[in-house]
């Protein structure tokens, strides 16, 4: 059985990007069980030169929507990196995943030997066939983003376990 691109990627994404919104609603109802402002996690960083959990939260979902966009030869909409709660990243995610849905998988099949440029850091850009950018590039900046989210939370004391990353609220 061959596996197209799309299948490869919408559902992944979908579903991880659901997967991160349960995880905030988790740190949400912690703080709110401990009694303190969910929002003190926007800012946690695991080292002091590492960017802060809300930009985890922006990362990985620029990393599909942008990288989706791409692939598929669609615009990807902007946002403007302003979400300061908890609430907000939430909407952020949402949105990801709203438009990610609008995605057709015609618009992605066919265009795994197609080369994409990207840019890589503030300068530089880098050149991948289709297949290889989805599965060596977005779906492990996703992934990467996404566990550091989680990191910075369970480090935080958020009770979130493998369950809650793999699962999300669809745990049964």
């Amino acid at each position: 059985m061959t596996i197209s691109l799309s299948q490869t990627c919408l559902p992944v994404c979908a579903a991880m990007l659901g997967h991160l919104s349960h995880l905030l609603d988790k740190a949400r109802a912690d703080a709110q069980a401990r009694g303190f402002d969910a929002n003190v996690h926007i800012t946690e960083r695991l080292s002091p030169d590492m960017l802060p959990f809300k930009n985890q939260i922006f990362i990985a979902c620029d990393v599909v929507k942008n990288g989706v966009a791409r692939v598929a030869g669609m615009d990807a909409p902007k946002f403007d990196d302003t979400e300061s709660t908890i609430e907000e990243l939430q909407a952020r995610i949402q949105k990801t995943l709203t438009w990610l849905a609008t995605v057709p998988a015609s618009a992605i099949d066919g265009r795994e030997d197609q080369s994409f440029t990207f840019p890589v850091g503030k300068t530089g850009s880098h050149t991948m066939r289709g297949q290889d950018y989805v599965t060596m590039w977005i779906l492990p900046n996703m992934y990467f983003h996404i566990t550091t989210a989680y990191n910075l939370l369970r480090l935080n004391g958020v009770p979130v376990g493998k369950r809650d990353y793999l699962m999300g609220a669809n745990q049964g």
